[in-house]
């Protein structure tokens, strides 16, 4: 029987996600899921991609979202009051222009001297109205597309299973940053062929295939890049049909609810997959 066997959500694009046992999934994801973004002075998104130092700041954010604790080894952690109402700025993530909440000067002084580049911090304003794309549209926060990713446990073993033939070391779950882990499907990928889930309370719709990029070279824990595994191995059997490599599926929230580590994943509707 396939079982949700760990939920974590980032409330920090980009930043060390936080791991809970059970979670309230909202049209955008799970509860303060990408919530907040670092930005560059111009607005620009940081991303891992150029940033992995990243990693190395844990965010921990209230229930209410009121306020946001930030840490970082070597740094005294900082509490930030989090502005929810106050006038928003442009940014640009990934080339779109959204709108976000500017979190003031102490945060953003953390920020730039943590990573060593100026940076500020950026929160979703009320009336963010983003509309995910994929088979079944949704929104989200400031996540990459959709608002969940979901991965099974028989997918990474399998790519740890070729990492070995290569000589190289397994990798840990977090180096690809699901929401969402499912263990109990025997076999690998099966995520793709899953286009509807009722887990706990809620229901995900497929929506596409998770493209990977340069992020999954980043080790979570110290923030230094690897080389080139995966994406090396990934290449060799994960090669998508438009193009890049594809490990793990992205969904939109079709019914929103509580979710708990230990529910069933229930799959309605299967389908074949996209790559």
């Amino acid at each position: 029987m396939p079982v949700v066997t760990a939920l974590t959500y980032y409330p920090v694009k980009g930043c060390a996600g936080v791991l809970v046992d059970q979670a309230r999934l909202t049209p955008a994801g799970l509860a303060h899921d990408r919530d907040f973004m670092v930005v560059s002075e111009e607005g620009v998104f940081r991303t891992q991609r150029r940033d992995p130092r990243l990693t190395l700041i844990r965010p921990d954010v209230t229930d209410d979202g009121t306020r946001l604790t930030l840490r970082a080894d070597g740094f005294e952690p900082l509490v930030v009051t989090v502005d929810a109402s106050g006038p928003a700025r442009p940014v640009e993530l990934f080339g779109t222009a959204y709108r976000g909440i500017d979190q003031g000067g102490t945060a953003a002084d953390w920020l730039s001297s943590v990573l060593g580049a100026p940076s500020r911090l950026v929160r979703v304003p009320p009336d963010h109205d983003r509309v995910t794309d994929g088979r079944t549209p949704g929104t989200s926060g400031y996540a990459d597309s959709s608002a969940v990713h979901l991965l099974c446990r028989a997918t990474l073993d399998l790519l740890n299973d070729k990492l070995a033939e290569r000589g190289a070391g397994p990798l840990p779950m977090n180096r690809f940053r699901p929401n969402i882990v499912v263990d109990g499907w025997a076999e690998p990928h099966t995520e793709d062929r899953a286009h509807h889930l009722t887990l706990g309370a809620a229901e995900l719709g497929y929506t596409k295939l998770a493209v990977r990029c340069a992020v999954t070279t980043v080790d979570q824990e110290s923030g230094a890049r690897s080389g080139p595994e995966p994406l090396r191995t990934l290449a060799d059997y994960r090669r998508a049909a438009q193009g890049g490599v594809v490990f793990g599926v992205k969904y939109a929230v079709l019914r929103p609810g509580k979710v708990s580590v230990g529910d069933e994943v229930v799959v309605g509707e299967w389908g074949e997959s996209e790559r």
